[in-house]
């Protein structure tokens, strides 16, 4: 039963590719176990979980660890995109888009040139 209540979380991770992954049910309560690749990943685990279970759930422990703390997330640029509408898509300002450039100055030499398919670094702040 409680299961069914975070399949979204449970397709999500499957989704993201979750490594580990591990899912128990017992005593009413749904216990969860897995490595994101990120910490951007996890975070949208842990948004999954809230918007299934409320801000502090109850019938849910979820352990997930992180495999690559070094970076917050990787972004593969798609057509149309900006560092700006990517810095607003993970951190929720587009001004941020200087951290972005300054992290990726192996691939990209000028911010306003980016291009499809191009593999970006998204820093931790």
């Amino acid at each position: 039963m409680v299961k069914a209540k975070y399949q979204s979380v449970l397709d999500l991770g499957e989704k993201l590719n979750i490594q580990n992954g591990k899912i128990e049910e017992s005593d009413g309560k749904l216990k969860v176990w897995g490595t994101a690749a990120t910490q951007y990943e996890k975070n949208l685990l842990w948004d999954a979980i809230k918007a299934a279970g409320g801000d502090n759930p109850s019938d849910i422990m979820a352990d997930i660890k992180v495999a690559d703390e070094s970076v917050y997330a990787r972004h593969t640029v798609a057509s149309g995109e900006t560092l700006g509408k990517i810095a607003k898509h993970y951190y929720g300002d587009a001004m941020k888009y200087k951290a972005i450039f300054e992290a990726n100055t192996d691939i990209l030499k000028n911010p306003d040139l980016i291009h499809p398919d191009q593999e970006l670094v998204i820093p931790n702040l």
